[in-house]
């Protein structure tokens, strides 16, 4: 049984065995790369749709899981507020020596702030470590979603998939 069925979220072993995961070499480029966490065929097709550069494909079947083809994402982030799921997010994983760069789909009030610390969550909701947030985008380019990102330490760049904004 997969993790999806047993536990409701996915492991990152899981994870990287997805069409829609980056492999790691592309994941230690300085730019950013769409993660795709989708691992239930259902019948969805809007991130497919909504990329410009044809980086993610699905085909005739709408129940296929969206194969990344990493060559061709820009890392533009347009997938992520089409994906109705928020099943997608980016990473940088040679954001600096030391640190990756997570963007998020993030529909909480109130928005975190540029320079703001957050708790690092996993996908269980569990604190996996501090970051500090670097950009808060809200724009009908990302159909109304806003675009957080934030820093995490390197080594937990598949780890963490979410925020807590503190205070």
């Amino acid at each position: 049984m997969s993790g999806l069925r047993s536990r409701w979220f996915l492991s990152k072993e899981e994870l990287i065995k997805l069409p829609g995961a980056p492999s790691m070499k592309r994941l230690g480029e300085n730019r950013r790369v769409a993660v795709i966490e989708c691992a239930e065929r259902i019948p969805c097709n809007p991130c497919e749709a909504a990329c410009p550069h044809g980086a993610i494909k699905i085909g005739e079947d709408i129940t296929n899981l969206p194969i990344l083809i990493e060559g061709k994402c820009t890392g533009c982030g347009l997938c992520i507020a089409a994906c109705p799921g928020l099943a997608i997010y980016l990473v940088n994983g040679a954001f600096s020596d030391s640190e990756a760069l997570i963007s998020i789909p993030y529909e909480f009030l109130p928005l975190p702030r540029v320079g703001d610390q957050v708790e690092a969550l996993d996908r269980e909701g569990k604190k996996v470590c501090m970051g500090k947030i670097v950009e808060v985008i809200e724009s009908k380019k990302f159909d109304r979603t806003p675009l957080v990102s934030f820093t995490v330490p390197k080594n937990y760049a598949l780890d963490v998939t979410c925020i807590r904004v503190l205070g």
